[in-house]
């Protein structure tokens, strides 16, 4: 009882403190909640119709599209381009995915397994012919080669070695179907648009009429350029006027940012040159003194290895190849520049020779329990072959299949690397005449070689290249940085970067309208860093200095102005845009004025026109006027209404000018023939690519966000 009085004098602070407990453990559980939302949102990497794609999931289908083209393609690796290149088409392909599969469920469309069936059974799919299912025989993509497949994929995992190759194609296979699916619900889905526009035999006349039949006319011209712009005065009200006319032209769907930048590039200095000349020059002595070419190339540290195997032109650098026909064998270049790669360079012409391009033949391999074994067993081999024995039969004896084979050129001839061995073993393919045998010793043991057929003949030329690109010198790089740090830390606004930048030697280059879809910032590699803060800063700040490009470019950036989405702001670009309008309008109203009563081609003449015959104009196809500069869509309009022989009613307002004419004929394309059904097939396959143009329309309203910039 004693104990519980205790507990009800301390009741209140006993319940404060049970409360501040049950609060820390809430706020706790709170804090970690909303530590995981903002670790999901940051590998986020962007989202369409409100679906949310994590950076894994899209890496995931990098990797799985890369792979694709690997195994298509042969490719191993890929250059930074094509890495760009291959994740812009997947993640394009992820949008018109989800927009597709979006509105194909609102209308009930899907693609069922009996209709993938049915394409497979057809066989004709561009995709499937690209598959390793197709018969070498017909050509044709074969279901059953397929279904072989399939069933050997399940039985292949007691055999791991299968099982790798298995299921490399067995994924590719995957990601076909899926493909499949996707490419058929987005025909279905095209063909009900396009279904919605009918052709008619009606239609189909007019629109024969209009690209064939073809006007002749006497053109009367007078150019906007002809007025001068300063004589043009504008009001604020003329440009906002036109612009509300013309406002949806300048709605964005994505947010644009406006900046201005400094890039220096870092280049070897005068000294720097200096060294690298003196380099050059040793090697260039050396090589012409007869040492050792491998020997110098190396030292030297060549971009280009010295194999000491001839090899066509196509082996080597553009403009070394452009030099060897010229060359005299044995012959050195002094040290020359090349300014396309920045290189400095020196060639000696070791030998030129014809060889094949193309070389059949066909081994044995020898093995023994030691090389002294092996090249005894060899030589009876060989010599029993030169006796006339059965090459397969040996090859047989041997346990090998002594199977032909052909070399090319292309298969060795850009090797980087080339030891000993097989510089010996490629010289022997290539020197040895048609039947010829040789019998070549290996350290682990020998190779007998016959050619049996040689195709081909081109020149090949045996070259020491010395390339060296022209680099600056860690001094050189620092004094530059040194430099460029100063410019950017005594001008921290945009203002003084304009004002300073000159004084430095540099030079201030705006780029409007950049989007964060971009893969660098003013063309230079290693500037994802930079998109990030082009992105996250705000209006008139200016970045840290970035070190990006080939670790060669100093960069420093301002952010002028943000474009959000939406309609565009009557400013800057926007309003520039909207004044060349304007000023077109303003001319246009002059010319009509000045030109105002004119009811012949010769009184246009008279009020200063230029005179020109046109002919062979159709209604589909816009007119070039001369004169003027310009292809004038709005004339061929124009002169479709008008009747053979008659002046036109209205003055026409064109693109570069404004213009009045006479019909002097009206004809029929000779030779042309009315075919409605045809025609009317003609504009279900435009009704068909303008059905495409919805997918653009269903884009714009996907909400899309992407955040790539980001990650890569």
């Amino acid at each position: 009882m004693a104990a519980l009085g205790k507990i009800r004098k301390r009741g209140v602070a006993l319940v404060i403190i049970i409360g501040l407990g049950l609060f820390a453990f809430i706020a706790e559980e709170a804090f970690r909640s909303c530590e995981a939302t903002k670790n999901q949102q940051r590998q986020q990497i962007g989202e369409v119709l409100g679906n949310k794609i994590n950076v894994q999931e899209f890496q995931a289908m990098v990797d799985e599209y890369q792979d694709v083209i690997k195994m298509t393609q042969g490719r191993d690796n890929f250059t930074e381009e094509e890495l760009n290149q291959i994740k812009d088409q997947v993640w394009n392909s992820y949008i018109n995915e989800q927009v597709i599969k979006d509105e194909a469920k609102k209308l009930g469309l899907t693609v069922t397994d009996e209709e993938l069936q049915n394409i497979l059974k057809e066989g004709t799919n561009p995709m499937l012919l690209q598959s390793p299912f197709v018969n070498q025989q017909t050509g044709r993509f074969d279901v059953t080669m397929l279904t072989k497949f399939l069933d050997d994929y399940k039985k292949s995992g007691t055999n791991p070695q299968l099982a790798e190759s298995y299921q490399m194609i067995y994924k590719y296979w995957q990601f076909i179907e899926k493909q499949l699916r996707v490419q058929t619900l987005g025909q279905k889905y095209q063909a009900l648009l396009s279904n919605c526009m009918l052709s008619n035999p009606v239609s189909a006349k007019i629109a024969f009429e209009g690209r064939n039949q073809e006007s002749n006319i006497l053109l009367a011209s007078i150019p906007y350029s002809s007025i001068n712009d300063n004589d043009i005065q504008i009001k604020e009200s003329d440009l906002k006027a036109k612009y509300d006319e013309q406002k949806e032209r300048y709605k964005q769907d994505v947010e644009t940012r406006d900046i201005k930048y400094v890039d220096f590039q870092v280049v070897a200095s005068a000294a720097d040159r200096k060294a690298l000349m003196q380099t050059m020059t040793d090697a260039s002595n050396k090589l012409q003194s007869g040492a050792n070419p491998a020997e110098v190339v190396r030292k030297a540290q060549s971009q280009f290895a010295y194999t000491g195997i001839a090899a066509t032109k196509r082996a080597y650098p553009a403009d070394i190849a452009a030099k060897l026909d010229s060359m005299s064998v044995g012959q050195t270049t002094a040290p020359f520049e090349t300014t396309v790669d920045n290189t400095l360079n020196v060639v000696k012409l070791i030998s030129k020779t014809q060889m094949p391009d193309s070389i059949e033949y066909r081994q044995i391999q020898v093995a023994g329990a030691t090389a002294e074994a092996a090249h005894k067993t060899a030589d009876s081999i060989y010599n029993a072959l030169k006796a006339g024995a059965d090459f397969d039969a040996l090859a047989q004896k041997y346990g090998q299949t002594g199977q032909k084979q052909w070399l090319t050129s292309a298969m060795y001839e850009n090797s980087n690397t080339m030891d000993e061995e097989s510089k010996n073993y490629l010289n022997a393919i290539n020197n040895l005449e048609t039947n010829d045998l040789k019998n070549l010793e290996f350290s682990q043991g020998n190779i007998i070689l016959q050619v049996t057929a040689r195709k081909a003949m081109v020149d090949k030329y045996d070259v020491a290249v010395v390339k060296h690109t022209i680099d600056f010198s860690k001094g050189t790089y620092s004094d530059a940085y040194n430099k460029f740090s100063q410019f950017v830390s005594e001008n921290k606004t945009i203002e003084d970067m304009e004002k300073n930048a000159a004084k430095f030697g540099f030079t201030v280059t705006p780029r409007a309208e950049i989007a964060n879809s971009e893969h660098n910032v003013a063309g230079l590699r290693a500037t994802r860093e930079t998109m990030k803060w082009i992105f996250d800063a705000k209006e008139g700040q200016v970045s840290p200095l970035y070190e990006c490009g080939n670790n060669d470019h100093l960069l420093v950036v301002a952010l002028t102005k943000v474009h959000p989405v939406g309609y565009r702001t009557l400013d800057g670009v926007v309003k520039d845009l909207v004044k060349t309008q304007v000023i077109r309008d303003k001319k246009f109203e002059q010319i009509k004025s000045k030109l105002a009563g004119v009811a012949d081609i010769a009184a246009a003449k008279a009020k200063g026109a230029t005179i020109d015959s046109v002919n062979q104009i159709t209604f589909t196809a816009p007119v070039f006027v001369q004169a003027t500069g310009a292809s004038e869509p709005a004339l061929a309009g124009a002169v479709a209404a008008v009747k053979q022989g008659e002046f036109s009613k209205a003055l026409v307002k064109g693109n570069g000018g404004a213009y009045l004419f006479q019909v002097l004929k009206k004809a029929d394309h000779e030779g042309a023939k009315f075919d409605e059904k045809q025609m009317e097939q003609q504009l279900q396959m435009q009704a068909a690519q303008s059905a495409r143009l919805f997918i653009q329309e269903l884009y714009q309203k996907a909400n899309v966000v992407d955040n790539r910039y980001l990650f890569f």
